[in-house]
């Protein structure tokens, strides 16, 4: 099934890492590919340390999209779609229980990523009877994928330590 957190609230990769933590816990193999994130980050750490946990990330330190010129974006898109091909790739050679793709959503917003990749893993998702769990995060997620989705959850923003200056926290934002 297909599952969409989104919003402008904390939280999205969060739940998303703690279906993680019961896939991994239920011996399920596990993808998690991270669009837009490339810093360090205290559960892809932990996560790596499992076996059957395979994980693609961006590029470190890589800039904001609006703060990109126009052949930088066109660059980040290019490893962005190297990313998603590879990673599908090895699904498909190789299936996994659960796939997460953290930060989708603001990568196809932002035009960071081809959508057309994904047409395959969302109908395979939608077939339920393979067991396949796709959780995608991130802002404003497409019309085609939410039409898509069996579970939406939308994180919503009333308070945050940020609007007062507070940086983020290891260990609680990353």
């Amino acid at each position: 099934m297909i599952h969409i957190y989104h919003g402008d609230g904390k939280g999205k990769t969060t739940a998303a890492m703690g279906l993680a933590l019961r896939a991994i816990a239920q011996g399920q193999r596990l993808l998690i590919v991270q669009f837009l994130k490339g810093s360090e980050s205290g559960e892809i750490t932990l996560l790596g340390q499992y076996p059957n946990v395979t994980i693609f990330r961006g590029k470190p330190n890589c800039k904001f999209s609006f703060q990109m010129t126009d052949e930088e974006k066109c660059d980040c898109r290019q490893a962005n779609d190297d990313m998603l091909a590879r990673a599908l790739q090895e699904h498909a050679c190789d299936p996994f229980g659960t796939i997460i793709l953290d930060e989708l959503n603001g990568a196809l917003s932002t035009g960071l990523l081809s959508p057309d990749p994904l047409a395959g893993i969302i109908r395979q998702a939608q077939g339920a009877e393979d067991g396949l769990e796709l959780i995608c995060t991130g802002r404003n997620p497409q019309a085609w994928l939410v039409d898509a989705a069996d579970y939406i959850t939308e994180m919503k923003c009333e308070r945050h330590p940020f609007d007062q200056g507070v940086c983020a926290r290891k260990g609680v934002e990353y």
